[in-house]
């Protein structure tokens, strides 16, 4: 049994050759807890110096605010050859902070490198006109997976796709079924994974999630209704699965459309949750339909199916993060719905083509044929997973039957 935490993260290696090493700053952002400021450190001990700075520190922030480029003063190496790397962690609380940290790179990314963690506003001024732009490479950093437990190294797409469908089925060792029985349970956040523990599980949770409302909802927006937040978060939780209903929600918190519509925006920015939205080859009818929404930590699904399905959407959003982030190309995570309301549950797309889909099974063995309504069109393999483990069946070349302690261990 895997006890012990990956001594690197998945991304460790591809940050530093990516970003750090060819001089670029490297910005991680990532849920709550899951482990950014520990890989962050865990990167600065391949340099000759680091220095950990945190927005929370009262010393660091009068620092900034005064002027961001004291801090090159804490640095002793006068040596050009010695590495030097500044970790700034939840500096985007700081309003300016982009701007302070453009010219703080701009004068000394020469000779030191730069990396920024937090838990939300990264991805949000990754968008639109960034003063940062060409300076920088985002890395989004998940919960484990388990691949990721197994201590595998991750995936690229094309390997992904060789080890499914063209190299056959493999013998899966026992402690996949160990590892997928403990994620599944525990969620893939390092502290509620290794302590392997319900009570563990039951304090981080609730201690994660007031942090979220009560701290990082506060910075980010002047919302006045706290428990409303708190009610939302619960409603989310029996929401997880099917297409996302606003109006539901609104009519359930007694508010308007508009402050559900808010609210879910801000817990989407804090990695609290994230939507799949259906796949059309038309965008603008996409961004029409509903979404169907999943939680970072599936651990507080109660349903055991909808658990099951958060978990391996989890899986596969990582593996399309982290083959976008790292320059594999475009890769995005949908569902297919039609006007019959015949449903699959999940579609990758790679480069604006569909790469395979996934209908999650708890325990149902034989095919289920709603899938034939898409594959034509789409022209992708399908995969129907299953909880139950020991299957793989190949029912034609585009058609397959497989566990998910097979399935996930091919990605990353």
């Amino acid at each position: 049994m895997h006890k012990k935490a990956p001594v690197t993260r998945y991304i460790h290696s591809f940050i530093k050759k990516l970003a750090l090493e060819r001089g670029k700053m490297a910005l991680i952002s990532g849920p709550r807890q899951v482990g950014k400021t520990t890989e962050a450190l865990n990167i600065g001990k391949s340099f000759n110096e680091q220095h950990y700075y945190n927005w929370d520190q009262t010393q660091f922030k009068k620092k900034w605010a005064k002027s961001p480029d004291s801090i090159i003063e804490d640095f002793t190496t006068n040596n050009p050859n010695d590495t030097k790397l500044a970790i700034l962690d939840e500096i985007h609380k700081s309003k300016t902070w982009k701007q302070k940290l453009k010219g703080l790179y701009d004068v000394n990314h020469g000779s030191m490198c730069f990396l920024v963690t937090g838990s939300a506003r990264l991805s949000i001024y990754r968008k639109g006109s960034d003063s940062l732009m060409g300076r920088y490479y985002h890395f989004r950093l998940h919960p484990f997976s388990l691949r990721e437990l197994l201590a595998k190294g991750p995936l690229t797409p094309d390997e992904t796709f060789k080890n499914l469908f063209e190299d056959g089925p493999k013998k899966i060792s026992v402690d996949n079924v160990k590892v997928l029985a403990r994620l599944l349970e525990f969620s893939g956040f390092p502290e509620p994974y290794l302590a392997h523990d319900r009570k563990v599980l039951n304090l981080w949770r609730e201690g994660r999630k007031d942090k979220i409302i009560k701290e990082d909802i506060r910075d980010l927006s002047n919302v006045r209704d706290i428990s409303q937040i708190e009610v939302l978060l619960e409603l989310l939780i029996d929401r997880v699965g099917p297409p996302l209903s606003v109006q539901s929600l609104r009519e359930d918190l007694s508010c308007s459309h508009d402050s559900v519509t808010r609210w879910l925006g801000h817990l989407q920015e804090l990695y609290y949750y994230y939507p799949v939205t259906p796949y059309s080859t038309s965008i603008a009818r996409s961004l029409k339909k509903e979404a169907k929404i999943y939680l970072y930590d599936w651990s507080e699904v109660a349903n055991d199916g909808a658990r099951f399905e958060n978990m391996v959407a989890g899986h596969l959003l990582k593996a399309c993060h982290f083959w976008q982030d790292t320059g594999e190309g475009k890769y995005s995570l949908h569902y297919l719905r039609n006007k019959d309301k015949k449903e699959v549950d999940f579609l990758i797309v790679k480069d604006k083509k569909p790469f395979f889909t996934i209908e999650c099974k708890l325990n149902q063995t034989q095919l289920d044929t709603e899938y034939q309504a898409f594959q034509k069109v789409l022209k992708c393999p399908h995969i129907q997973l299953v909880h139950d483990s020991g299957y793989y069946r190949k029912i034609n070349n585009n058609t397959y039957i497989m566990s998910a302690e097979y399935f996930l261990e091919w990605l990353v």
